[in-house]
């Protein structure tokens, strides 16, 4: 880390000190009521009123660090917990619903009370999650999920197997939120789009190699049922990792036993330009009241939900939907690879292209071309040998949609700030997607096979609505930019502020340098924005705050 007065070279970042910066004692007594982002007091505890010059070399190998302990921490157990909500579909083609007796919708229920238990646990998530150190607490979450999976295995009926589903809910109800949370407090936001991607990716990851560990377990010779072998082995698996997550993953950036002091400064400094804080550990019920109030919260909890349900629905049924194609289980099994592929395409590839436009709303909009064009083949193909290939390519146009769920995250969570608000209005995006989630799987009963029709009608309307609710939240955070903009100039402000967030280290460092050009001042460092970066504040209330399209 270079000297605070020390001359930034070309082509690096500088993070210059702020004249009208507060000072290490105006940092430390907290005048706002005990309301101050933890970052705040961390720096004023290393004498930093002012913000410190990073260079890309710096920048860059502090995010090296976080890549490699933090993400692949975040890989293993969303892949774990795809694979854990996924063995109930594998279990449906090795005989679960015949040997437990399964009727009507019994299995559609099974589906969602998943979504229905992770649904009654946000409220409380958001609290826990604003209070308790994240790392620990989303590892004992881990922990009990993976003795849940395991208790399946001695479920024999219904009433046994809703039980355990619905305690697997509970506690996998955590992970989505506490990511998204781990994700905002890691990585700046040009970054967390993509890495979003990646850990919901892991859905995919699943769909590809989740089915060839179930096609081989499904061979195993065994007194057990081979679902009842696929819940213990998923289960154990869990169980064991849950214990490194525990000892690995820190509860934030300056707790983070990876990184040295100086690398601790570096991994805050460089997320201030977000503009969304850090941690607070303290509540706030203004936060709270004003993600209700905030139309923005409204409209990702109806993307959420409107992809939601078809996630729901095909994520239990999908196999069997291969299955009325006329294949048999150990086929059906294999033939749910490539849609893992083409998720895992899908998610990391929209993510990128997102990254490189730097806006969400188009690409969710692009993507749902294709599940459109899927959905109208199954509807309209008929169930014979002659129309299977053409079957099987629609199914896998419908799997391009998990693309759209990680960016409604990375778009929710790149417009929100504040520590409360941010948890809470993920609380309210994740209710909308477990409403989803519980009522995608009701939409498709076995009595409507093979076609499914109103599962997928439903589907097609819902991807349609999501192109519409994309414009119609494009349009409102413009309008919130007009109104900072105009707050701006009314505080004496300039009505344009620099905002490179969302650059690549060499855009962030030519947008400074033609700034300073403009303003006339080409050998002095140009005074950014980002003071009022640490202070708990929302993004309606920091009139900086700028808000991702």
């Amino acid at each position: 880390m270079a000297e605070q007065k020390d001359p930034v070279p070309a082509g690096e970042i500088e993070l210059a000190p702020s004249p009208s910066g507060p000072t290490p004692q105006q940092l430390a007594q907290d005048d706002t009521g005990g309301k101050k982002d933890k970052a705040a007091e961390f720096l004023a505890k290393n004498g930093l009123g002012q913000r410190i010059v990073i260079t890309a070399a710096d920048s860059a190998r502090v995010l090296r660090r976080i890549d490699t302990v933090i993400l692949p921490l975040m890989l293993v157990v969303y892949f774990l917990q795809g694979l854990d909500k996924a063995t109930l579909a594998y279990a449906s083609v090795f005989g679960l619903i015949e040997d437990t007796g399964l009727h009507g919708d019994q299995y559609g229920w099974l589906g969602s009370i998943v979504y229905l238990a992770q649904l009654v646990m946000q409220p409380p998530l958001a609290w826990l999650l604003v209070r308790l150190p994240i790392g620990k607490f989303t590892a004992a979450m881990v922990l009990s999920w993976g003795i849940s999976l395991s208790c399946m295995a001695a479920s024999h009926n219904f009433g046994g197997l809703l039980a355990t589903r619905f305690l697997l809910g509970v506690f996998e109800a955590s992970v989505a939120p506490s990511f998204v949370a781990i994700t905002q407090m890691w990585w700046r936001r040009r970054e967390q789009t993509v890495r979003t991607s990646y850990w919901y990716a892991m859905n995919g990851i699943t769909n590809m190699f989740g089915s060839l560990i179930t096609y081989g377990l499904g061979h195993i010779s065994s007194t057990l049922h081979a679902y009842q072998i696929i819940f213990i082995f998923f289960g154990v698996i869990t169980v064991v990792f849950s214990f490194v997550m525990f000892y690995f993953m820190p509860d934030s950036p300056i707790e983070a036993k990876f990184l040295s002091e100086e690398d601790k400064i570096i991994a805050v400094e460089r997320l201030r330009m977000n503009q969304m804080g850090l941690i607070s550990r303290k509540w706030r019920n203004d936060h709270l009241k004003e993600a209700l109030l905030d139309p923005k919260s409204w409209f990702w909890f109806a993307l959420l939900f409107s992809i939601s349900i078809p996630s729901g629905g095909i994520s239990t049924f999908g196999p069997l939907i291969i299955k009325t194609f006329g294949y048999d289980q150990f086929q059906t099994i294999l033939f749910n690879i490539p849609f893992g592929f083409v998720q895992l395409v899908a998610t990391v590839g929209g993510a990128f292209l997102a990254q490189r436009i730097k806006m969400k709303g188009p690409v969710i909009a692009l993507l749902c071309l294709p599940p459109i064009a899927g959905c109208v083949m199954l509807i309209v193909l008929p169930r014979d040998a002659g129309h299977r290939a053409s079957l099987l390519a629609g199914y896998y146009l419908i799997s391009v949609y998990p693309g759209i769920t990680p960016l409604i995250y990375s778009w929710s969570s790149q417009n929100t700030a504040g520590d409360t608000k941010r948890k809470s209005t993920n609380a309210i995006l994740l209710v909308g997607q477990s409403i989803g989630n519980v009522i995608g799987p009701l939409l498709y009963t076995q009595t409507e096979a093979p076609g499914y029709a109103r599962g997928l009608r439903s589907n097609l309307a819902l991807y349609v609505a999501i192109i519409v609710l994309v414009g119609l939240t494009t349009l409102y955070l413009r309008l919130l930019n007009r109104r900072h903009a105009a707050r701006r100039v009314a505080m004496g402000k300039s009505a344009v502020i620099i905002d490179t967030s969302l650059d690549s280290e060499k855009e962030a460092a030519a947008a400074l340098e033609a700034e300073n050009k403009t303003a006339g001042v080409e050998d002095a460092p140009t005074v950014q924005t980002g003071d009022r970066a640490f202070e708990d504040l929302t993004d309606l209330e920091n009139e900086e705050f700028v808000f991702v399209l």
